[in-house]
């Protein structure tokens, strides 16, 4: 736990199950597409089954490797300062969200994240960049991390704004 708030790589990665998760997502957009490709091409012409084939190679493709990739760059770490996020995918943003900056912290979690055990930790705070979230946790890091920033926060001199 570090006393000084500076821009810098997160430690922790996410919990391995989001890679499923991403590709479930991947998986949910791409797949009715393919499908509809292949009925109308099917029922009109085959130049629709040709597209279709394209659509399923180019998502089979994206939904293998970008999951991984995606997981090599998403970093966290929360301090006794600072919650620290690292996002994206070709552009990528770092974030440090101070303690003396919260607002609230919620967990959300999706169908998807529900069956996977998996949770969103989002840390609302005075910027107007908006939030900060880290997506893929294990839920009950998840809800550990959540009274972990709760307890900081309320021990943290400053008002939030």
């Amino acid at each position: 736990m570090g006393n000084t708030v500076r821009l810098r790589p997160p430690k922790n990665q996410l919990n391995r199950r989001c890679l499923l998760w991403w590709r479930a997502w991947i998986a949910l957009i791409v797949v009715p597409i393919v499908a509809a490709l292949a009925a109308l091409g099917l029922l009109a012409t085959p130049v629709l089954l040709v597209l279709a084939g394209v659509v399923a190679v180019g998502g089979l493709a994206y939904g293998v490797l970008m999951p991984m990739w995606w997981y090599r760059v998403h970093r966290w770490e929360v301090t006794d300062t600072a919650v620290y996020t690292r996002t994206g995918y070709f552009w990528q943003e770092s974030r440090i969200a101070p303690m003396s900056r919260i607002q609230t912290v919620d967990t959300v979690r999706g169908p998807l994240q529900q069956l996977l055990r998996l949770a969103t930790v989002t840390v609302t705070t005075a910027s107007a960049k908006g939030e900060v979230r880290v997506a893929g946790l294990d839920a009950e890091l998840a809800a550990e991390l959540a009274d972990e920033l709760t307890r900081i926060t309320q021990a943290t001199p400053g008002d939030a704004t």
